[in-house]
């Protein structure tokens, strides 16, 4: 199991002003993006950039609801609820509170499939990582442990090939983000943000 820590996340403005990007992780196949992991402080509302071709899972960690704006609906993106959306859908985000933080789990499906579970109940989890894919662990509060190891908030915990065992106290809660990769001949490299 790879950790890694929050303090070793970079900012990366946006070129708008209207934010920050800290990349966590990516899955490449050779020269192909099959996901990322990122984390986006959100200032002020404004349009989301196009991620054709990719399945998007947006949770807002920290900070007030955001409503994502589409041609033909609004979508609700509440504190730890996961919502699943195409990166090619035009959306532009209203912020119902002030300045959040989301975490972004995007995929390309013709690569893998991908999932976004939040664990924030008190007592002990056994999950089981894919035979071909892993499965990462994002801290949102307390300091929740995998294998044995804390995890605080925004930190990152991979796991690839092997259970993981996960406890949680009263108040803590963690992401649990899936990825099962479709092509069991396809060779999918982790890279971690460094």
């Amino acid at each position: 199991m790879q950790i890694l820590r929050s303090s070793a996340l970079v900012d990366v403005p946006w070129k708008n002003g209207g934010g920050i990007t800290r990349k966590i992780a990516m899955g490449m196949s050779n020269d192909h993006v099959a996901w990322t992991i990122s984390r986006a402080d959100v200032a002020v509302p404004g349009p989301f950039s196009d991620f054709s071709g990719m399945v998007r899972v947006l949770t807002v960690v920290s900070g007030e609801t955001m409503i994502l704006d589409t041609p033909s609906t609004s979508l609700r993106a509440a504190h730890w609820e996961p919502v699943r959306f195409d990166g090619a859908l035009k959306v532009s985000s209203r912020l119902t509170g002030g300045p959040i933080t989301d975490l972004n789990l995007m995929f390309d499906p013709s690569f893998c499939e991908g999932d976004v579970v939040v664990h924030r109940a008190p007592g002990e989890i056994q999950t089981t990582c894919p035979k071909q894919g892993l499965v990462a662990f994002h801290g949102l509060a307390g300091t929740p442990s995998v294998n044995g190891k804390p995890i605080g908030p925004a930190d990152t915990a991979f796991a690839t090939g092997t259970n993981a065992a996960l406890r949680l106290q009263e108040g803590e809660a963690l992401l649990e983000l899936r990825l099962t990769y479709l092509d069991q001949r396809a060779a999918i490299k982790l890279f971690i943000a460094d």
